[in-house]
């Protein structure tokens, strides 16, 4: 039955709180333009015709893990052929390689490796901002974070300001998978739980250190199970304002224990942007990881709600294990040309949203037409 979610979108357009009920409506709507309309109301209202994107670097340090969790394609055991682990030497080969491009963001996730000490995580940060201080570094999901914490014996807490004490500007948002402890204890029984990964990003902001959130779905959740995962980060929002974006993420269930899963279609995906920018009243930033979606429907993702597009990446291992037949890297002129065509504004940022670069907003508009605004 077609849910006429046309009351609830206003209500949400005019900065009202949308309740978990509301928000399911709208998950289980079929009216599709009535919320993108919306989400791209409250995206203008928010950022305007801006949509943003920065020049990162992905550094993915282990595919070993301990966790070994069903919908992922990446990890893997001791003794596998396609088993890496990354010297530190590795890492910062890796990051001179990416200088040239203009990187500001280098972004670092991995597995949970069985025998890494911490001391190593901490040195891999340390070089890379003792030798590039000008650069953001992005690191360790909330998962990695409580890891860390277990291999130590130190809080969370200890673990965070070691870190941040070497050179960590602020989290990823990854590791949130769906905070159904339901489909956790089918699907990730190994990671940390949602508790304890809300409990790491609240830390984390006490300390003075900004995250991402993100949402894995597609994995046979339940529309109450979305919205549960939605009103978690939204409550946490109200609590530190430490999430500056957040990222739905489609599953790809390619070479995963859930290969028998259709990964989300695009109406699936377009729906799940603009339901979290009608839901998260309180995070000014929804992004496309079009790595994972496509250019197309990244493009398309900027009517509905989404108001930024990640970023070059130069390497991406994780999704593409999984499957995704996108490219792996995309250039800042590309990413530019992307924004433009789909009639907005591309803006250069770094990892904090502070403006690098603005374009002009039409394809038509050259390079020479950016205004630097340092």
């Amino acid at each position: 039955m077609t849910v006429n979610c046309a009351d609830i979108v206003e209500k949400a357009a005019s900065g009202r709180r949308l309740s978990p009920e509301e928000g399911r409506a709208l998950l289980t709507s079929s009216d599709l333009l009535s919320l993108g309309d919306g989400a791209h109301r409250i995206k203008q209202q928010k950022t305007g015709n801006q949509v943003f994107f920065n020049v990162n670097c992905h550094i993915n340090l282990t595919n070993l893990c301990v966790s070994r969790c069903a919908f992922c394609a990446f990890s893997c055991d001791p003794g596998d052929p396609r088993a890496y682990t990354m010297t530190v030497d590795e890492v910062m080969e890796k990051a001179r390689s990416a200088l040239p491009l203009g990187v500001t963001e280098f972004h670092i996730v991995s597995g949970l490796h069985p025998d890494l000490p911490f001391s190593y995580y901490v040195e891999v940060v340390r070089s890379l901002k003792t030798e590039y201080p000008h650069i953001h570094i992005q690191a360790f999901t909330a998962v990695e974070i409580k890891y860390f914490a277990d291999i130590s014996g130190l809080s969370v807490a200890d673990v965070l300001l070691h870190l941040k004490e070497a050179g960590l500007g602020s989290l990823p948002g990854g590791g949130a998978e769906l905070f159904s402890e339901r489909l956790r204890q089918k699907l990730c029984p190994k990671k940390a739980s949602a508790q304890e990964w809300l409990d790491v990003m609240r830390t984390a902001h006490t300390l003075g250190l900004k995250s991402n959130a993100t949402m894995l779905f597609g994995l046979g959740e339940r529309p109450e199970d979305i919205m549960h995962h939605l009103v978690c980060i939204r409550n946490l929002q109200d609590e530190t304002g430490g999430f500056q974006s957040f990222i739905p993420l489609p599953f790809h269930p390619r070479n995963t224990q859930l290969s028998f899963l259709q990964k989300p279609r695009g109406y699936e995906i377009l729906k799940m942007y603009a339901l979290a920018r009608l839901m998260l009243d309180n995070i000014a930033h929804i992004k496309a990881f079009w790595i994972m979606v496509g250019i197309p429907l990244a493009q398309l993702s900027l009517l509905f709600g989404v108001d930024d597009l990640d970023g070059t990446v130069i390497e991406e291992k994780i999704t593409h294990a999984a499957g995704a037949e996108t490219d792996t890297a995309i250039s800042k002129q590309n990413l530019v040309q992307i924004i433009q065509e789909a009639g907005k504004t591309p803006v250069e940022r770094d990892t904090l949203y502070n403006i690098i670069k603005m374009y002009a907003d039409t394809a038509f508009g050259s390079q020479s037409s950016a205004h630097n605004l340092g």
